[in-house]
């Protein structure tokens, strides 16, 4: 199963290091960033699926970062959890109207944190947390790995299985072969991009079987995606 990725940007170590601990145990894939610019260039190359974003990171605050973030197309909706120093009532009128979903104030309890990252995923992504994605013809179940279309079982190999389950989660967008690689393989490993080309040719065999409609567009240049309609 893919977990939920979430990143931290947050420049204060201690805490990092309480974040990234508690969520990790929660069962999420988390990356932790330090600058503000640092986090804008790393979420061009990867939308995770939640962030976690400190009010006064350096370089570029994060009350600039999360406007920037809500001008673009692949970001604006890209669930945010604000923190910061700052209580005041007008503090916190700005920081939701920025565009972030929700807001703590430091210090804060882990366990509400957890809560509310619960929550926001819960109601702005819930396909992250399903145990069984549906995309046109397609379903997906994560907990029994397998895989039907209109009612038929498609037999995947493992890692077929993996790309379809993480191109189900975003259906409609379109992923580079190096953003499928970090997603479906792992930034530690290191695979030739022409290996996607593999295994996407793989999965289009197996669940256009019979001449069925292909779901899987090719996007020259730009990468792949599946088919939302």
């Amino acid at each position: 199963m893919i977990v939920p990725k979430i990143m931290v940007v947050e420049d204060d170590e201690p805490l990092c290091v309480l974040l990234r601990y508690n969520l990790e145990a929660e069962g999420y894939e988390v990356e932790v960033i330090t600058r503000g610019d640092e986090a804008e260039l790393r979420l061009q190359e990867n939308v995770p699926d939640l962030l976690v974003l400190d009010w006064m990171v350096p370089a570029v605050s994060g009350i600039e970062l999360c406007r920037r973030l809500r001008m673009r197309a692949e970001t604006e909706r890209l669930p945010i959890i604000m923190l910061t120093a700052r209580g005041e009532e007008t503090d916190r009128v700005r920081g939701l109207s920025t565009g972030a979903d929700d807001y703590l104030v430091k210090p804060f309890s882990t366990p509400e944190f957890i809560a509310r990252v619960r929550a926001l995923l819960r109601r702005a992504k819930p396909e992250v947390l399903s145990t069984v994605l549906k995309v046109g013809d397609i379903t997906l179940d994560r907990e029994s790995h397998r895989v039907y279309r209109r009612k038929n079982e498609i037999r995947l190999g493992p890692t077929e299985f993996r790309l379809l389950e993480f191109m189900m989660q975003h259906p409609g967008r379109v992923f580079s072969r190096s953003q499928l690689l970090d997603n479906v393989w792992g930034e530690t490993i290191y695979i030739d991009e022409r290996t996607v080309d593999v295994h996407v040719g793989r999965l289009r065999k197996a669940v256009n079987h019979g001449r069925l409609p292909d779901v899987i567009r090719t996007i020259r240049g730009a990468g792949y995606a599946i088919r939302d309609a």
